[in-house]
């Protein structure tokens, strides 16, 4: 099958992303094991996204206890999960935090396992061969220079898309010559081997 990724702009919201979640990973929900990593949200307003999200597995049948917060990168071992979950926030920020302790290199070895691979805003972003669309809704906090993101899906997302956005989008596309693939809440990317396609 290759590699399972759900990368989304809002998280299970719609459910017929979790329908697909859960069809992804094969196994009662009750059983699957979730490596959820918080990582890009600092602030307090942005943690209530977590919970969110947080919740909307719990709402999947994934039992709590079986929910691992990677509040440290460093302490998580993500060959003992079955899903790796993660969370919206400042991707610059996420981005500088995962390659800081080489975690970028646990993540490819997670996806190429054929484990699913759950991105939420930030974590669908650093997916993609740039984060460059991040600037549009983050602040660079941690001067990240280097903007290149993992390359494992060739789409360049930006999440969270509406009509008010195309202006700069097009301006975007012209500058970098590149194509964005406009991600509504309630849609997204998924990718099994080399096959994509957008669940709304």
């Amino acid at each position: 099958m290759g590699k399972k990724l759900l990368l989304t702009s809002d998280g299970f919201a719609n459910p017929n992303i979790g329908k697909r979640f859960l069809e992804l990973i094969g196994k009662e929900s009750k059983d699957v094991k979730v490596l959820f990593i918080p990582t890009a949200s600092q602030a307090e307003t942005e943690m209530s996204y977590v919970y969110e999200s947080e919740k909307e597995l719990i709402d999947l049948g994934v039992q709590k206890q079986n929910i691992f917060w990677a509040r440290k990168l460093e302490d998580a071992k993500p060959e003992n999960f079955d899903v790796m979950y993660v969370c919206g926030g400042n991707t610059f920020y996420l981005l500088n935090e995962i390659r800081k302790i080489g975690f970028d290199k646990k993540i490819i070895d997670f996806v190429n396992d054929e484990k699913v691979y759950v991105g939420v805003s930030a974590g669908s972003i650093i997916m993609c061969p740039s984060i460059l669309t991040a600037k549009n809704g983050d602040k660079n906090i941690v001067g990240l220079t280097d903007l290149s993101g993992f390359n494992l899906v060739k789409e360049i997302i930006t999440p969270h898309y509406t009509e008010n956005d195309e202006e700069i989008i097009k301006t975007f596309e012209q500058e970098n010559k590149c194509r964005i693939l406009r991600l509504r809440d309630g849609q997204a990317l998924e990718i099994i081997g080399n096959d994509s396609k957008i669940i709304e």
